[in-house]
């Protein structure tokens, strides 16, 4: 295969790194990604990698998927670009807009196109706002996210999320936005407390929160089926049924934040069908296109839709727009992904290699590093300690997450280190065998990491 210039692609690369320290190092740059095919990208000196984190999360069909290629190319050829202002509109736009709402667990009625995740979950914060002041509640404005929380960048989808370092020095978060009590059992479970009861005690610290904020002035709570940048955390048994009871019992709407979760991540289309949940709002991106093209959707109730129409012809516009919005090539190129997931059973495949996935990683849970694995479909998070007993940490600054993903790397393997959990989330379409692969390459960037900490004097996890 050709590869890029070696020289000249790192030069290049030195731009300001998403997640990563800005400085120039003399002796090491990025790592250059030229070339993807099925689930293995490779780099400008033609190493292999099986992309275990799907891109970010995103790439759901894995690299070199022909036909949306073809799809992309015959829409620019019909009609490269196109908007939806002032009433006009264009045809993929309209059948995407159907097929989703289709493909929906719970009845929702339009279809509102961005660009991104963070948008999406920006054009949600809007509309809630918009929503209630159609109402005359023009109290009802704050937004409920949780900690560890992931949904988005930008300013107010940034506020939402629940990780200190995508505010510190960005003066986030913005006023309306309040965090509720993070679902990890493993970490914030009272010793002995089951499951259920564990999230009994987050619903009671809801409602708590809730009153101590005036229930007049809640809004939204937005969540995550499976929290996905915060350590991939599945919920504790229970709790969406609990929480769901108390925000029904003050009039909160619940956004679910789709964007790693749609589109067969979890063994169902969306993680809302997964968990039961009976969203106001959703909102997703990522395999809504396998990133081919950048596109996202928020998809929002009846209920919601008969207030924006109302207050729209109130004040004689409903203001809110991008230039990009259903952009025509990316809507030809998700409605080819939406057909591919439906013609090859892309949901039967995820069920069906799920389990290989699943149980391979919890084969590791015995190692004396390994403090818990966890998730569900194609997405886990292995969480390392430095002592399985007591669960305690590393110290941040010995960096074991960001030392294993770099050990697994150099075995061809990619994932992602989120403080000391890493992610695995490959793409849909990996195969048992693939998984087999994936697995033993983990293994061995296990082993390699284990001997680095025991070398750096932590004897406790050799």
């Amino acid at each position: 295969m050709p590869r890029g210039n070696s020289a000249a692609s790192r030069d290049i690369a030195y731009h300001l790194h998403p997640y990563t320290h800005l400085k120039k190092h003399e002796s090491e740059g990025p790592l250059v990604i030229t070339e993807g095919k099925g689930i293995h990208v490779y780099d400008e000196n033609g190493k292999e990698y099986i992309e275990g984190l799907a891109g970010l999360w995103c790439t759901s069909l894995g690299f070199g998927e022909e036909r949306l290629v073809e799809a992309a190319t015959r829409q620019m050829r019909r009609l490269p670009y196109y908007h939806i202002f002032n009433h006009k509109t264009h045809d993929a736009a309209a059948e995407l807009a159907e097929r989703i709402i289709g493909l929906l667990p719970v009845p929702m009625s339009k279809v509102f196109f961005n660009n991104s995740g963070s948008e999406a979950n920006d054009s949600a914060i809007k509309m809630v706002w918009y929503y209630n002041n159609a109402r005359g509640r023009h109290r009802k404005k704050k937004i409920i996210a949780r900690m560890k929380g992931y949904h988005g960048v930008t300013v107010a989808s940034a506020s939402l999320t629940g990780l200190p370092n995508n505010h510190r020095d960005f003066d986030l978060p913005i006023a309306q936005i309040r965090h509720a009590d993070c679902p990890h059992h493993y970490r914030f479970a009272k010793p002995g407390e089951s499951e259920e009861d564990f999230a009994a005690r987050l619903a009671d610290s809801l409602e708590a929160q809730i009153l101590r904020e005036d229930p007049e002035t809640v809004a939204a709570f937005i969540a995550e089926p499976v929290m996905g940048a915060g350590g991939v955390i599945p919920p504790p048994a229970t709790y969406f049924d609990k929480i769901q009871k108390v925000l029904r019992k003050y009039d909160v709407l619940l956004i679910a934040d789709e964007v790693i979760c749609g589109f067969g991540r979890t063994g169902k289309m969306f993680g809302t069908e997964t968990y039961s949940l009976k969203p106001d709002i959703m909102t997703m991106a990522k395999a809504l296109s396998s990133a081919y093209l950048p596109i996202s959707a928020t998809v929002i109730s009846e209920e919601l839709y008969q207030a924006f129409v109302a207050q729209s012809e109130k004040i004689g516009v409903f203001a809110h727009g991008f230039t990009y919005s259903a952009h025509p090539v990316c809507c030809a190129v998700a409605l080819e992904t939406l057909k591919i997931y439906e013609e090859r059973d892309i949901l039967g495949q995820v069920r069906a290699v799920a389990p290989v996935f699943q149980e391979g990683l919890r084969r590791f849970a015995g190692r004396k590093l390994v403090g818990e694995v966890r998730g569900v479909g194609l997405l886990a998070g292995v969480e390392l300690v430095q002592d399985k007993a007591s669960k305690a940490p590393f110290d941040p600054k010995l960096g074991a997450g960001p030392m294993l993903a770099a050990c697994a790397q150099e075995h061809g393997l990619i994932l992602r280190a989120m403080g000391d959990t890493v992610a695995l989330c490959p793409p849909l379409i990996i195969t048992a065998e693939e998984v087999g692969e994936l697995l033993r390459r983990f293994g061995k960037a296990l082993d390699d990491t284990e001997a680095g900490l025991a070398k750096a004097g932590l004897a406790s996890v050799a």
